[in-house]
């Protein structure tokens, strides 16, 4: 007696899609892009997007891997590039980067790290979170946060614009699980895992906690990396390289074993942690100067504050040519001999008279778009760019002195390239507290000028009712006519080159000297007379100050600091000999075999203890024999343990009644087949049957000699049950049911979810009927025959 399997959903699709072996994901192609679509377990579909850009409309997927903590899911691409989507609405949360790439993407997997939990004696009343007290991120803790940016991909209704507060109707998203839509791991989950993504070149490509590229890690030349595996609290991988030759595949069966000892250290975290927060303080800036360049020179979907002096000037000039006809329009002499002696000119008092510029609306409109531009100039250059830039310097005054410590010689922190970052850094503090001063004093001038245009608007235009006129100060509107209305010196901190100047060109002293000599020259500064008689400044006119550029160079620099520093990981990578002397040996005397490329085999690794090769490896592969007339479900076992490993063992089981269609294993105990019944008409069907304590027939050391590779071990086996030499027995299935779809053809399965949840996806050969089958949950009790 067997309990049947619960049928969750069986859901026609509406276009040809494909499933991926890694997760219950169906990747369909419209229009020559792939579409990624994830599914509830009941049938609906949750959400589908395209993957692929515009200038990329070819891209393909060819992998798929669940973070860790369920929120996140790892896309690999061809042509390739690794992308992060949210699991909540599938929209793109950030691309990967590849720089040293020198093939294909094929395949992406996302490993979790069991932590040790210590318990001591005197418990963190502090909380530091491992963070070291003295260091930059332990003072930046202490320190205001930042005014937060809003995000550039955000799109404002009508109702977001003119709601009331607390009127709002943004919709709130819904929180997914990969199983059934509630979250039951820790917010820690990602931290300390370790993403990897494999190319055809022979080499991994890692990332810590899915984000922070580790680098390349090569492991051979012309190699495919068809499985990979993680020991759980170790940062130790095993894998199995794959080598293609003439159309046919070896796997080999010996594992190469690759280990990543700085990630046993606190040094790449904290690298990590310093180069995350460096790379969040200069893409801050960068999104900062750009709205600050927007506000006062416009883009491409917004007018900017600095093209309104102007235009109104032009607009002046203009009626002063076409209808008082003059040929050299004098607007600025104009402006200037109302401004100092009260008479204007026939045009001018006609301008400030009838111009729709000169209405109260227009002056409102003008006063408004420019005060609130030399506002957030100087608001974001004082509270945004400096205090970033601050935090950034202290930043890297901590790298800088790594870069002078032995235990990190590994990074490759040249102290020039730091030092470099440190004065762009110390330079766009100042330029950024300078534009500040000059916004500052440029809003005092045009607050006197708008004063007086709308003194001289209203004199031309008199109210029926008597207001006593604001007076303005003549200097300062003089002022704003020279510097500012038609031509502004805040377009210096958006036009030029980077800025080079020295500390000392502004005046001030050797950065160098120490505090008792500072001191003693400001006492003697103020003792002196001479500064109070002193009123000439320096000429700055001459000075670069494009802060945007700026920050582009500063963002350049510290990549290249981060960056080399990124891949000491990979760089002092241990990689273990891909193959020991009786597999080589072995190779070169057995000619490779005519395996069928597009056949796969599956295969589960069970941990035995904390060795690095303290292991069981299980094999499993559906294969037809043409001799028997029969489909078998060919298991193998390999046991590793000490330095050497052991013999192999391979059994075959199966029905002779069935035709296996696919197999994967479900867990340590199970492996989940789809099959047919032979001669009997209807559709397939789904089942578990036990593998782990079946008895698999040793291999002598003979026949382990010739079984190099995974495919050699199985070609071997057939021919030993062809020869009557190992035994078939059948494997004892413990539920089944029948599946919805599948009557004819081949099928693809794909398992997924968490233990206590996990469910099958079963496609049919067309691609366009897909089942989703409950693997733990009661169903009916049914009889059937082993």
């Amino acid at each position: 007696m067997e309990q049947k399997f619960t049928s969750l959903a069986a859901v026609h699709l509406p276009s040809v899609c494909r499933l991926l072996p890694s997760a219950c994901f169906l990747v369909s192609r419209l229009g020559g892009r792939d579409r990624m679509s994830l599914w509830k377990m009941q049938g609906s579909k949750t959400w589908e997007v395209d993957v692929g850009t515009d200038d990329k409309s070819s891209e393909q997927i060819v992998g798929l891997a669940w973070s860790p903590d369920g929120q996140s899911i790892a896309v690999a691409h061809d042509p390739p590039r690794v992308t992060l989507h949210s699991v909540q609405d599938g929209h793109e949360e950030r691309s990967l980067p590849l720089p040293s790439l020198s093939g294909h993407i094929t395949d992406v997997w996302w490993f979790t790290t069991e932590k040790t939990v210590s318990v001591k004696v005197i418990p963190d009343i502090f909380k530091r979170n491992g963070l070291i007290p003295g260091t930059s991120h332990s003072i930046l803790r202490t320190l205001p946060l930042l005014d937060s940016l809003q995000e550039e991909s955000q799109k404002l209704t009508a109702t977001d614009l003119f709601a009331f507060q607390g009127s709002h109707t943004s919709s709130h998203v819904k929180q997914l699980d990969p199983s059934n839509g509630h979250l039951d791991v820790a917010d820690d989950a990602n931290v300390d895992s370790i993403l990897v993504a494999s190319d055809d070149a022979g080499h991994i490509h890692c990332f810590l906690d899915g984000s922070y590229h580790l680098g390349p890690v090569a492991l051979g030349t012309n190699l495919l990396i068809p499985s990979l595996f993680k020991m759980p609290t170790r940062p130790l991988f095993i894998v199995y390289p794959q080598e293609t030759d003439q159309d046919a595949r070896r796997t080999d069966l010996p594992p190469l074993f690759v280990r990543l000892p700085m990630l046993e250290d606190r040094q790449v975290r904290d690298m990590a942690r310093i180069s995350s927060s460096s790379r969040e303080l200069v893409w801050y800036c960068i999104r900062v100067v750009k709205e600050m360049r927007a506000v006062w020179f416009g883009s491409e979907t917004l007018s900017g504050a600095r093209e309104l002096g102007p235009k109104w000037i032009r607009a002046l000039e203009k009626r002063q040519r076409e209808q008082f006809g003059q040929q050299e329009p004098t607007a600025m002499l104009d402006l200037t001999c109302l401004l100092l002696t009260g008479r204007a000119s026939e045009a001018l008092t006609d301008f400030l008279g009838s111009d729709e510029q000169m209405s109260e609306r227009g002056i409102q409109k003008w006063e408004s778009s420019v005060t609130e531009a030399l506002v957030k100039l100087r608001d974001f250059s004082e509270k945004r760019v400096a205090p970033a830039c601050q935090r950034l310097h202290l930043i890297l005054e901590e790298v800088l002195g790594w870069s002078q410590l032995p235990q990190y010689s590994s990074f490759q922190l040249v102290t020039q390239d730091i030092e470099t970052c440190l004065e762009l850094t110390g330079r766009a503090i100042f330029i950024a507290s300078w534009l500040a001063a000059v916004a500052r004093r440029e809003l005092s001038r045009f607050k006197e000028f708008v004063i007086w245009i709308r003194a001289e608007t209203t004199a031309v235009n008199p109210p029926s009712e008597y207001h006593p006129q604001l007076r303005h100060d003549v200097l300062e509107v003089n002022n704003y006519f020279m510097s500012g209305l038609v031509v502004s010196s805040i377009d210096k901190w958006f036009m030029g080159p980077v800025p080079q100047f020295n500390p000392r060109e502004l005046g001030i002293g050797d950065s160098n000297s120490n505090l008792r000599i500072t001191i003693e020259q400001a006492r003697a500064a103020v003792d002196s007379t001479k500064w109070q008689l002193t009123t000439t400044q320096n000429d700055l006119n001459h000075l670069d100050r494009n802060l945007d550029a700026l920050v582009q160079e500063l963002a350049s620099r510290c990549q290249r600091v981060f960056d080399g520093a990124a891949g000491a990981t990979s760089r002092t990578a241990l990689v273990s000999a891909r193959r020991d002397s009786i597999a080589s040996q072995a190779t070169q005397a057995r000619p490779a075999p005519q395996s069928n490329p597009q056949i796969t085999i599956r295969e589960r690794i069970i941990l035995g203890g904390n060795e690095e090769d303290d292991f069981v490896q299980y094999l499993a592969m559906h294969i037809p024999s043409a001799s028997l007339n029969r489909t078998f479900l060919c298991l193998a076992r390999v046991r590793f343990g000490g330095k050497t490993s052991q013999l192999p063992a391979s059994e075959e089981a199966g029905p002779l009644h069935l035709e296996i269609l696919d197999a994967q294993f479900f867990d340590d105990l199970s492996v989940v087949i789809v099959y047919r019944i032979r001669n009997q008409p209807g559709g397939a069907f789904i089942a578990t049957a036990g593998y782990s304590e079946l008895e698999y027939q040793e291999l002598g050391p003979a026949e382990y000699v010739r079984t190099p590779a995974r495919e050699d071990l199985m070609q071997r086996a057939m021919e030993l049950l062809e020869q009557g030499q190992l035994a078939s027995i059948p494997i004892p299935i413990k539920a089944r049911r029948e599946l919805a779809y599948g009557g004819s053809g081949p099928v693809s399965l794909a398992l997924n979810g968490r233990v206590g949840r996990r469910v099958a996806c079963v496609l049919d050969g067309q691609g366009t009927n897909m089942e989703t089958v409950d693997l733990e949950g009661d169903g009916d009790a049914e009889q059937e025959d082993e």
